[in-house]
């Protein structure tokens, strides 16, 4: 490996996010897949959970997801009550997107997104799962005034996340790591293999 590439990797490392990730609840168009995949390097995500119960996960190909998908772990569950039980476990605030208003609806910018934040985002033609709904803390929309209702799934997770890390590096977390020194030393051996 070049000191140039390792340079690359270990401040990649230094960035990311410990506490922030994205549940994605059948997705099943790959190139969505692939475009949330990159959105989440971008922002520093390391982790995305999958829950796919009734749709396939489909196969990214690794042009489409230029990579990302070799840098972002893939966390797969087989239902939302599985998986929302480990990210409370873990102390995360569960925020559903949603298009409808319901008593625990926000907007994307009444959000804080500077602690332990999982964001779900569902399937392209049915949205996110009632259960999905119940079971999270928060239901948020992206704020929008054209006569569309939604944006594409994988605009509306870039959205997200730009918001967190707009949040996040006006606190400072991007300058300094959230993870102990034994979890970066793992991580930098971890991301140098790959």
């Amino acid at each position: 490996m070049t000191p140039k590439r390792f340079a690359k990797i270990s401040e990649v490392v230094l960035k990311r996010q410990k506490n922030l990730t994205l549940v994605l609840e059948n997705i099943h168009d790959p190139h969505n897949v692939s475009a949330i995949l990159r959105s989440a390097d971008a922002v520093g995500v390391g982790e995305v959970y999958l829950i796919y119960n009734t749709n396939k996960f489909p196969k990214i190909g690794k042009f489409s997801s230029a990579s990302a998908k070799k840098w972002v772990d893939l966390i797969r569950f087989k239902s939302v009550e599985n998986c929302f039980e480990e990210l409370k476990s873990m102390k995360y605030r569960i925020y559903t997107t949603y298009i409808e208003n319901t008593d625990k609806s926000r907007t994307l910018f009444d959000l804080n997104l500077t602690g332990r934040t999982a964001i779900v985002l569902g399937n392209e033609h049915t949205g996110v799962s009632k259960e999905a709904i119940e079971l999270s803390d928060v239901s948020f929309n992206v704020p929008m005034y054209g006569m569309v209702q939604s944006l594409n799934v994988s605009v509306t997770a870039a959205v997200c996340l730009y918001e967190a890390l707009r949040q996040r590096s006006g606190k400072g977390m991007y300058e300094r790591s959230q993870f102990t020194k034994k979890e970066l030393r793992e991580k930098l051996e971890d991301y140098s293999r790959r």
